[in-house]
């Protein structure tokens, strides 16, 4: 995307307005290409090669800010485990849109000021 003197990958600005780090990132681009299905922590971080800590952190940070949903399975022996997804993909659009139109108001606001 060419924005005058300075080329933007949309990559870049999704993740930038979800402000996630570039693990964070990795996750959400696997689970949106594979959203009809639900992965624990682990079978994350052995798909994507990332650290079980590195996981957990992210899973819990996009949880927070409804980007992925988590779910507990109850394990057969004993205790539980979660398993996430990534929430409805037209409200992370949404959340992505209005991060942009929160900048595009704020920049308005500036160049009126200058």
């Amino acid at each position: 995307m060419d924005f005058a003197c300075k080329k933007f990958n949309l990559d870049e600005i999704v993740r930038c307005s979800l402000t996630l780090t570039k693990a964070e990132f990795k996750i959400l681009e696997f689970l949106m290409k594979n959203s009809t299905k639900k992965f624990s922590s682990l079978e994350l971080a052995n798909k994507l090669n990332l650290e079980l800590s590195t996981i957990q952190r992210s899973m819990k940070k996009m949880n927070e800010k409804n980007i992925v949903a988590r779910s507990q399975v109850n394990l057969q022996k004993a205790g539980y485990t979660f398993v996430y997804c990534v929430c409805n993909k037209i409200e992370i659009k949404n959340i992505i849109k209005s991060t942009i139109t929160t900048w595009t108001n704020r920049f308005n606001q500036e160049i009126e000021n200058w």
